[in-house]
């Protein structure tokens, strides 16, 4: 379960995400109203909200107890009628609510339930609240395309340097000199893909963010990670470096050929450009 927040109107609004769905606590919404419980005691016992978590529930909740929800529809809106949210998820199996005890505790409900639940406290914070949940959303997918075009460099990071560890450095270096391996033939990738090394990126690049890696496009990043993996065959068969640079440079031509042609590819590049200028 991870857990974010939301200002709405200057009120902070938990939300956690759990089974990739996203609930928001209820009892945030209500934290600064007087008799803020008592306000989700009347929506859950109302009839309107009744039928409508029903209909949540028969849609997307396959183990819904509809039998025993039509019980408790035909009690709703009688004066002796009272329903707890505990009371509701024991009776019908329900999914979209929950009460979480503890601390950071309250009442809450899938975000469709909880849009239905704000509208009981105020249209307007339902529109706010709709609002700041769909800027959180978009915070995310950007994240989420930098987070693919970075991860797609480390695919092989382990294996690569595994590799240089077991073949190219003896018992006997430095920790100056062991670092040097790595950047050589992190280096080595570089010069077989790009064409320079890092060093001389920074040079003629200096007022530029980040490094060489960083500046790579969808395809290059795929090549690399597929170089990687192939230095890692190669050290461990002893293939001297010269021969290796030659051969790796050889197979990065081929596969952005390749690669650059591919529309999975070119879809990814789409979709993380997009995002990453939004």
């Amino acid at each position: 379960m991870t857990k974010s927040k939301l200002d709405v109107q200057g009120v902070e609004v938990s939300i956690v995400a759990q089974q990739e769905h996203d609930f928001i606590s209820l009892t945030d919404m209500v934290r600064d109203i007087e008799n803020g419980s008592s306000l989700i005691e009347n929506w859950l016992r109302n009839k309107n909200t009744i039928e409508f978590l029903g209909i949540w529930e028969d849609i997307y909740n396959p183990d819904f107890n509809s039998p025993e929800f039509e019980g408790i529809k035909n009690q709703a809106g009688l004066n002796r009628f009272v329903l707890s949210v505990k009371q509701w998820i024991s009776k019908t199996n329900a999914m979209g609510i929950f009460a979480k005890a503890g601390r950071y505790g309250g009442t809450y409900a899938h975000k469709d339930i909880a849009f239905e639940f704000a509208s009981w406290v105020s249209p307007q914070f339902k529109i706010y609240l709709i609002k700041e949940f769909q800027r959180l959303k978009d915070e995310e997918q950007k994240q989420l395309g930098w987070d693919i075009k970075r991860n797609l460099t480390k695919l092989n990071y382990g294996i690569h340097t595994a590799a240089i560890k077991e073949n190219l450095i003896p018992e006997s270096l430095s920790k100056s000199q062991i670092k040097y391996v790595y950047a050589s033939e992190a280096d080595l990738l570089n010069m077989a893909l790009f064409g320079q090394t890092a060093q001389h990126w920074r040079k003629a690049n200096p007022k530029q963010k980040g490094n060489l890696r960083d500046m790579a496009n969808v395809s290059q990043l795929v090549c690399l990670s597929n170089l990687e993996n192939l230095n890692a065959v190669f050290i461990n068969e002893g293939m001297p470096q010269a021969e290796r640079l030659q051969k790796l440079n050889q197979i990065a031509i081929h596969q952005m050929k390749i690669l650059t042609h591919d529309n999975s590819v070119a879809k990814l590049e789409h979709y993380i450009g997009t995002e990453e200028n939004e």
